[in-house]
Parts: C-alpha cells; sequence; structure tokens
C-alpha cells in the first residue's frame, strides 16, 4: 500500500478531495486544514494498481507533480496478506531518474570496486573479485537505461548510458592506477604476467555463457530495482562488469594491453545483454500491468 498526501490552498484541496474519492483503489480520504492560512492536507491510502491512474487524475485537475508526496507503507499482520506487489511505474520513473545522475558517491564507489578487483585480477583471487562486485553499483543506471527505453524517454536512456560508461571507465581506471603502483613500488612478482585462469576464466572470450548469465543478470536487475532488492542482487550483475572492466585496467596497468582485447569485447556484450534483460523484464510487466488496468475500467460499475 502507498500513502499519498497533497498541500494547497483550501478550495483546490476540496477538489481534490473528491476526486479521490471518486477513485478505484484509493481508500480512507482525509482533509484537514493546516496551520497555514486558507490551505489544507488531503491525504489518503493507494492501492498500487491505483496510483499511476491517480497521479493522471490530479495531473487533469492542473495539480502540480510536486505538491504531490506518496510514500510506502509497511503492512504488517493479517492484512499483509491482501498486499498487492503491483509495478508503480511513476515509482520506477522516479528512481530511474535519480540514478541516472553520475553523482560522487556513485563514481567513489566506482573507485574502490576498481582498487578492490584489481588485487583480485592481479591475485587470481575470487574472494576479492566478489567483494568488488558487491561494492559496485553499476546495477543502477542499468535498470535506468531500461527504464527510460521503455518509456521512450531518449534523455533518460543516454543519460543513464553515459553514466554507466564514465561508472566503469573510472572502475577501470582506478585497477589500472592500481597495478601500475603495485607494479612500480615492486610489489609483484618479478616478471609478472598477466593469466586467465581460474576465477579470471571467460574474461578475455566471448561465449554462450556470456550472453546468457548477463541476460538473466539484467532480468532479476530490473526486479531487485521494483522490490528494493538492488543491494542484494548487485552482485550477480557486477559479476559481468567489474571483472572485465579490472582486467582492462590491470592489463594496461602491467604494460600488457594486447591481453585486454578480449575483455573489450566480453565488457560489450554483457552491458548489451544486460540493458536487454532488463528492457525486455519491465517491457512485459508494463505491458501486463495496463492489460489488467484496461480490464478493471471495462467491468461495470
Amino acid at each position: 500500500m502507498l500513502a499519498v498526501e497533497i498541500f494547497g490552498d483550501s478550495d483546490t484541496m476540496a477538489r481534490v478531495a473528491a476526486v479521490l474519492d471518486r477513485l478505484d483503489g484509493v481508500s480512507r480520504v482525509r482533509r484537514v486544514e493546516a496551520l497555514r492560512a486558507e490551505q489544507s492536507i488531503v491525504s489518503a491510502t493507494v492501492r498500487p494498481r491505483s496510483v499511476d491512474g491517480m497521479l493522471d487524475a490530479l495531473r487533469g485537475h492542473g495539480l502540480p507533480d510536486d505538491a504531490v508526496t506518496l510514500c510506502r507503507l509497511d503492512v504488517v499482520g493479517r492484512a499483509a496478506r491482501r498486499v498487492e506487489a503491483s509495478m508503480v511505474w511513476e515509482d520506477v520513473l522516479g528512481m530511474a531518474w535519480l540514478y541516472s545522475r553520475p553523482i560522487a558517491r556513485y563514481l567513489a564507489f566506482m573507485v574502490v570496486a576498481g582498487v578492490i578487483a584489481s588485487y583480485g585480477v592481479i591475485d587470481d583471487n575470487g574472494i576479492l573479485i566478489v567483494g568488488a562486485m558487491a561494492v559496485s553499483p553499476d546495477l543502477l543506471p542499468i535498470v535506468a537505461a531500461a527504464v527510460g527505453i521503455v518509456g521512450l524517454r531518449a534523455g533518460l536512456a543516454a543519460r543513464s548510458v553515459v553514466t554507466l560508461v564514465i561508472g566503469l571507465a573510472v572502475a577501470s581506471t582506478a585497477a589500472g592506477a592500481s597495478a601500475f603502483l603495485q607494479n612500480r613500488l615492486g610489489h609483484l612478482p618479478s616478471g609478472y604476467a598477466l593469466h586467465v585462469t581460474g576465477a579470471l576464466s571467460g574474461l578475455t572470450t566471448v561465449n554462450n555463457e556470456t550472453f546468457v548469465v548477463a541476460l538473466v543478470a539484467g532480468i532479476a536487475g530490473m526486479l531487485a530495482l521494483e522490490t528494493r532488492a538492488s543491494s542484494g542482487v548487485g552482485v550477480a550483475i557486477s559479476v559481468t562488469t567489474i571483472p572485465a572492466a579490472a582486467y582492462l585496467g590491470v592489463a594496461i596497468g602491467v604494460g600488457e594491453p594486447s591481453k585486454a582485447h578480449g575483455a573489450w569485447g566480453v565488457l560489450g556484450l554483457n552491458v548489451t545483454m544486460l540493458i536487454v534483460g532488463a528492457t525486455a523484464t519491465l517491457a512485459l510487466q508494463r505491458a501486463l500491468t495496463q492489460r489488467a488496468a484496461a480490464r478493471r475500467a471495462r467491468r461495470p460499475s
């Protein structure tokens, strides 16, 4: 369930309350006077499947988006059995705009992921590589790009892809700088040569595993965004990006750029399939949601 709160002048709020009270899926509509003179607050409880229609109705009455606040409610007890798991498009879209920006925190996490992954690549240490994947937030711009594609918002999709590319470039650069410094300071064995065995196998060769793992990881990433489980699924996403990006950086950092050619193909294909998987998942969900809404609208009242 979601709670909606709307603030504005009392006359407009009286009309808004009447509109909400007539909408299917909206209940417990209340209007109270605010402390500010001639201002009121309207609040209600909304089912997830009714949120998008409610917002469209409010916009149709000239209400600006910044006058509306939506919050998710954690329902407990017996009432939790009837909680809907419907996708809320406005919620997904709002998160996508937030995640499409290359903010400082995002870039800092990518630097940390790149440094940790560099040690994993150099030492062929799977634990360190998994740790880097857990830190990386590259899931966020990937699913944001999918939202932009499905919502036909070219600006959002483009900005998300740019943010993803910048983040992976930062991680790769951090891994390369870490490897370069280790090499210069003598922390690498004499005659060290980069290899692709053990935990690093599959980072330089495209095969059917490359396609399938990235595709299903994109599906998981999109579902995770909608259920607020992105931190738990981030590792599954980053398994297809961070190791390859770090391998690229390390190869250049230790002076073996010729070994990075295969990793370019793996990374590019993985990113493409991640976005394809996330986009297909969201497109299917949105189509099913719209179909269900159309069926409800045709039912006699």
